[in-house]
């Protein structure tokens, strides 16, 4: 039985899932409708712009997605409770803009107050959150793709679209209209080959405003993402629980830097000019600060290293105008590098070489394959891994190899990853 005072965090939680029901729910709407809460015709708004008509319509997209979100928490969370292990209830995580578009939320976790004592109770905790997640993932898409509406539903949209038909496409995103859509998975793909009508499967760049479908995207884009097999990811304690402490250990970190080199491959390319403002300084000043910092291990001097770095960067863009976008870009890209695959190598040295090693690769793969382009999408999150939630597993007293059963239950888990995994899940033409 829990402590009782974690009962008092009951209404920290219920008020957490009620801000969060909201805010998934405006963003729902904003995606369903094609329109930002705060952003109208004429501009910034802070009335709104949104009817408590679409706000209801935006629930065609909060409920299915928080409820395959808070069924993933909760089959952690009752795993958990099995074993008498000390967990709080989820914590849910609102997050929302109204001046561009969001999913309402950053997700949620639980927290485990006390030790895990076996390598069988981190994988039973950590397997079940996902398999929870996708079981009801599955019929929410089943729902979606075989309920779809008719075609002319996406006039309602973009009323703009009409006068073309039904064969708007082959003339509205040729004017740049459409510029944001999904990547695509296995079992996405699946579902609009074999299970919808072909008929009525919507356009890629047109798949946000399909609320049933987007959340059950979302699912599965979750799904594989807390499948990684890196660190204290769900992913990370399934293959914990299946090889061990020191295999998992020495495994993760080469995950890891896989991770990474593909989501920055085309940032460092002979065939792709980067981008860049100083504006940009704003952010990677403070970042650049942060990471000599910690890979420096000293305040002052990474303080004084970055003042540095910014001088020579400024220096050399002056002196050599024409590759100004290289100067800066590329530098804070191998340092981010550096940053981020420090926490992956035992001393700086080899934290060197193995940034070497990935800005190589990268390079050489850009090389024999000029169209190769990673998603820069993930290197954020490679940050998080890397600095916040750490790469590697803590072990547990009782490291005895799971079952048959258990081993077969993660083989599954990941061939589910396999399925629901999306090298960019997220396309911006």
């Amino acid at each position: 039985m829990l402590p009782t005072k974690q009962q008092h965090n009951y209404p920290l939680h219920l008020l957490l899932f009620c801000i969060t029901l909201v805010t998934t729910t405006l963003a729902g709407t904003e995606w369903r409708f094609g329109k930002l809460f705060f952003v109208g015709p004429e501009g910034f708004d802070w009335t709104g712009t949104i009817t408590w008509a679409e706000f209801a319509g935006g629930l065609y997209f909060s409920l299915p997605f928080l409820g395959v979100l808070t069924v993933h928490e909760f089959g952690h969370y009752f795993t958990a409770r099995y074993y008498r292990t000390n967990v709080t209830l989820p914590y849910y995580i609102p997050l929302w803009f109204g001046i561009s578009f969001s999913l309402g939320t950053m997700g949620a976790f639980i927290r485990i107050k006390e030790r895990i004592f076996s390598r069988r109770q981190f994988f039973d905790i950590g397997v079940a959150g996902p398999l929870a997640g996708f079981v009801v993932a599955i019929p929410l898409l089943f729902y979606a793709f075989t309920n779809l509406p008719p075609q002319e539903y996406i006039f309602n949209i973009h009323p703009e679209y009409k006068r073309f038909g039904l064969d708007y496409a082959q003339y509205v995103y040729q004017e740049g209209l459409g510029s944001f859509y999904l990547g695509e998975n296995l079992l996405f793909i699946a579902f609009e080959q074999f299970v919808a009508d072909p008929e009525l499967v919507p356009n890629k760049y047109e798949v946000i405003h399909y609320p049933l479908v987007f959340a059950g995207y979302l699912a599965l884009f979750f799904t594989a993402l807390n499948l990684l097999p890196i660190g204290q990811l769900d992913g990370g304690h399934v293959l914990y629980g299946l090889i061990g402490y020191k295999q998992f250990n020495r495994l993760s970190p080469i995950f890891f830097t896989m991770f990474i080199l593909y989501a920055g491959l085309g940032v460092i390319s002979p065939y792709t000019e980067p981008v860049w403002a100083e504006e940009l300084l704003v952010v990677f000043a403070p970042f650049s600060y942060w990471a000599l910092w910690k890979i420096l291990d000293d305040r002052r001097q990474g303080l004084a290293a970055t003042m540095g770095l910014l001088l020579l960067q400024y220096s050399f863009s002056e002196l050599f105008p024409e590759l100004s976008g290289y100067i800066w870009l590329w530098t804070f890209y191998i340092l981010y590098l550096l940053f981020v695959l420090k926490p992956a190598a035992p001393t700086l040295p080899y934290a060197l070489y193995l940034t070497a090693f990935v800005v190589l690769a990268q390079v050489l793969i850009s090389f024999a394959f000029p169209e190769a382009d990673g998603y820069s999408g993930w290197l954020v999150f490679g940050l998080l891994l890397s600095r916040v939630m750490g790469i590697f597993h803590p072990s547990c007293p009782d490291e005895r190899p799971l079952t048959p059963l258990r081993k077969a239950l993660g083989v599954f888990a990941f061939i589910i990853f396999i399925l629901c995994f999306s090298p960019s899940p997220f396309i911006i033409e």
